[in-house]
């Protein structure tokens, strides 16, 4: 039985990650740890403990450890990639600051400790197609900084104090469940929810610009296998590379327009999310992943496609085909 923190359970994967621990962990306690001025309301908090828990504040983590004896943290707070931009000191204290206060509660208390990384830890220096689990990191994100920060903090609090810390690098996520949150490759999320509603797609990203993505039912069970891993078989910890597909807005427009005939999709480019998707790889090579914990996606852009069409429809009112 494990008793499990998640820090940052309203956000885009804390809010169904939560629920799935629930449904994984029946009979332990998962907290949702949520911060003031947040929804604080919805499943994630409606559905079991939850706690305030602000990650800058390193009382509030070490306190909620305490009371439900926690011995396991995910850590999902952070400020996404163009919206960083804005505020790269917020993403600073978030993002590191708060992975610090995280890790040493961690180290006291004996908690295991889950951080999500990110295409975002690489520059325009890495490799860009077939990235491998070891290459340089350069990036030119304060996204990507805090990223390649927690990496090697996470790594160190490993090596230097026994904290069992994992994480895999996230792809783009794409969910008809959350909205997007102001990361580079929300796109991906908004152009179905325009081909649902029948309206024309604004691109902001240029034809050619491949990136890694993945649906979210294969980020959540990532997030599960990984902490569930044997560490005897653990080369690496922070953070494995993971992948399921990559495209670029014309493939993904094109297999939306299989399905949903006569959508439409014109290109007004935002120069800050191009500038950010041009430094990250095309796709990354997940061979570490698959080999020392069986990582493997269930989704492909075919498959994701039905999906996310049949479900928005559903949440939309809009009658399905």
């Amino acid at each position: 039985m494990k008793n499990i923190l998640i820090i940052g359970a309203t956000g885009q994967i804390g809010s169904e990650l939560t629920l799935k621990l629930r449904e994984h962990y029946p009979h332990g306690n998962v907290v949702a740890g949520y911060i003031c001025g947040a929804n604080h309301f919805g499943p994630p908090l409606d559905s079991g403990p939850a706690e305030e828990v602000d990650i800058t504040n390193a009382q509030q983590i070490a306190d909620a450890v305490d009371k439900y004896k926690i011995d396991t943290i995910y850590n999902l707070a952070a400020i996404l990639s163009a919206v960083a931009e804005t505020n790269p000191q917020l993403a600073w204290n978030v993002g590191v600051g708060g992975l610090y206060n995280t890790l040493e509660v961690a180290r006291e208390k004996g908690c295991a400790v889950f951080t999500p990384s990110s295409i975002g830890s690489f520059g325009p220096s890495t490799p860009a197609d077939g990235t491998p689990q070891d290459t340089i990191q350069r990036p030119e994100t304060i996204y990507g900084v805090t990223k390649v920060t927690g990496e090697l903090l996470s790594d160190y609090y490993a090596r230097r104090y026994g904290v069992d810390t994992r994480s895999v690098r996230f792809p783009g996520l794409i969910s008809y469940k959350t909205l997007p949150g102001g990361g580079t490759t929300d796109y991906a999320v908004d152009i179905y929810y325009s081909a649902v509603r029948g309206e024309t797609f604004k691109c902001p990203l240029k034809p050619g610009t491949f990136m890694d993505m993945m649906y979210m039912p294969d980020a959540l069970r990532a997030a599960i296998e990984i902490m569930e891993a044997d560490p005897s078989r653990l080369v690496h910890r922070n953070s494995f590379n993971i992948a399921a597909m990559s495209f670029d807005p014309e493939i993904i427009y094109k297999k939306i327009c299989e399905y949903v005939p006569g959508f439409k999709m014109e290109y007004e480019l935002d120069p800050l999310r191009q500038k950010i998707a041009d430094s990250w790889p095309n796709s990354l090579d997940d061979t570490c992943a698959r080999e020392e914990w069986g990582w493997k996606p269930e989704f492909d852009l075919d498959a994701m496609t039905r999906d996310m069409l049949h479900h928005l429809r559903k949440k939309l009112g809009v009658a399905n085909d």
